[in-house]
């Protein structure tokens, strides 16, 4: 069986940080370590972690030794653009359509974040999706990593 390919944006890499996100990003992360997802990250969340807290750039050190990292190129710039001309996100909200074209011109099989403002939101997955399809893309899932670790064995 094959591993999903999974795109994680910068907001995972600080979930095992924040008091309101530690439990399950850390469950995410030990889920990535045993190899049950393939990671997947981007030259823009490297950029991205130039700002973050010295412990948030060592988990994501740690992590991106093993982990796919693509990068931002024409193919993706013109997706995140779509995007913006669409109206999913305005101009202002740039990186974060740019994660989901990342995600999505790489083939990963979901993205996990805990943006739902711009990228885990109902209304703006459908969008997102339907922006793909009308350029050629495939539709890709989007999750909080609540959503992909396994709930059963242990209490939240």
């Amino acid at each position: 069986m094959r591993v999903p390919r999974v795109y994680v944006d910068t907001s995972v890499f600080g979930g095992p940080f924040d008091k309101e996100f530690a439990t399950v990003s850390g469950r995410f992360f030990e889920a990535v370590r045993d190899g049950r997802y393939g990671l997947v990250t981007s030259g823009l969340v490297e950029k991205e972690m130039a700002s973050a807290p010295s412990h948030v750039r060592e988990l994501f050190d740690e992590l991106a030794d093993g982990a796919e990292i693509v990068q931002v190129g024409s193919e993706t710039l013109a997706l995140r653009d779509a995007y913006v001309s669409f109206g999913i996100v305005s101009e202002q909200c740039l990186a974060d359509a740019l994660h989901v074209a990342l995600a999505t011109a790489a083939d990963c099989d979901l993205i996990v974040s805990w943006n739902f403002k711009h990228i885990v939101n109902f209304r703006k997955i459908q969008q997102y999706n339907a922006v793909n399809a009308l350029h050629g893309y495939g539709s890709i899932a989007i999750y909080s990593p609540l959503e992909v670790v396994d709930n059963e064995s242990q209490d939240i």
